[in-house]
């Protein structure tokens, strides 16, 4: 997810660990074809088409109107028009926020992960289990960003509080699942088989830091990435899957090709 300031076409993509370790791959194959993730991806890539074909300006009324703004949700009204720019139909603005991206980097950085990450677990929990993981996690991220930060009065936009959920489900149904990181080193272009718990919790570690150093420009009305959104959603993913596992609903699939 992006906080956007004046300027709503900033990319960021899903951190990775330290920006410099890439997944490319994962060597867990899948059971059934992942058609919810392929859906979730198209209609990204659709929004986004749709959000910036009629040029920059009217993107920003975009974000405005479907982006979450956290001032808006706790103390602005819901309903009524906003002559100002503010967020109409604030209500349903977690939702859609989920499906809005501040550039084509920040699309593609969040889509890789969906498509390396989001197939197994669906996989896992099923069609209709993942659309409730996928939706409720990400509803997660964005109440974890307006509690971290209430009087925010940017846009907040992205499908990366729903996708770290996915991460933490992979991480719990998937372990020692391997995936292949691209890791530059200077002039160097080096590729390494990593376990999925390794580079899924230095993934977490690394949105902790940036979540802690975060609160120290929060309130200045500054722009970047929405760190407690990513955490927020990691935990619920945790939780969601702890739960599943714990209860049995639906049918979760833990195995995963160790190599």
């Amino acid at each position: 997810m992006l906080w956007i300031d004046e300027a709503p076409c900033v990319d960021r993509d899903l951190p990775t660990v330290n920006s410099t370790m890439i997944p490319l791959r994962d060597t867990n194959p899948t059971r059934s074809t992942p058609i919810i993730t392929w859906v979730l991806i198209a209609a990204n890539v659709v929004i986004f088409v749709l959000q910036f074909a009629s040029g920059t300006q009217l993107a920003e009324a975009f974000v405005m109107r479907f982006g979450v703004i956290p001032d808006v949700l706790i103390h602005g009204d819901w309903a009524a028009p906003r002559s100002d720019g503010g967020a109409q139909g604030a209500a349903i603005t977690p939702f859609t926020s989920m499906f809005l991206h501040g550039g084509l980097l920040h699309l593609l950085g969040n889509m890789w992960f969906l498509h390396i990450f989001g197939d197994n677990v669906e996989d896992a929990l099923g069609k209709r289990g993942y659309v409730m993981f996928y939706v409720g996690t990400g509803l997660a991220a964005v109440a974890a960003q307006v509690v971290a930060d209430p009087s925010s009065t940017v846009p907040m936009i992205g499908a990366s509080g729903a996708i770290s959920g996915v991460l933490a489900g992979y991480l719990v149904l998937f372990p020692h699942a391997r995936v292949l990181t691209l890791i530059p080193i200077f002039i160097f272009i080096h590729f390494m088989e990593v376990p999925a718990y390794l580079y899924i919790i230095l993934w977490f570690v690394f949105q902790v830091a940036q979540g802690y150093f975060a609160l120290g420009i929060m309130g200045e009305g500054g722009g970047g990435v929405a760190w407690f959104a990513h955490i927020g959603g990691f935990l619920a993913g945790l939780l969601w899957i702890k739960l599943a596992v714990r209860t049995k609903r639906g049918p979760v699939r833990r195995t995963a090709a160790l190599r």
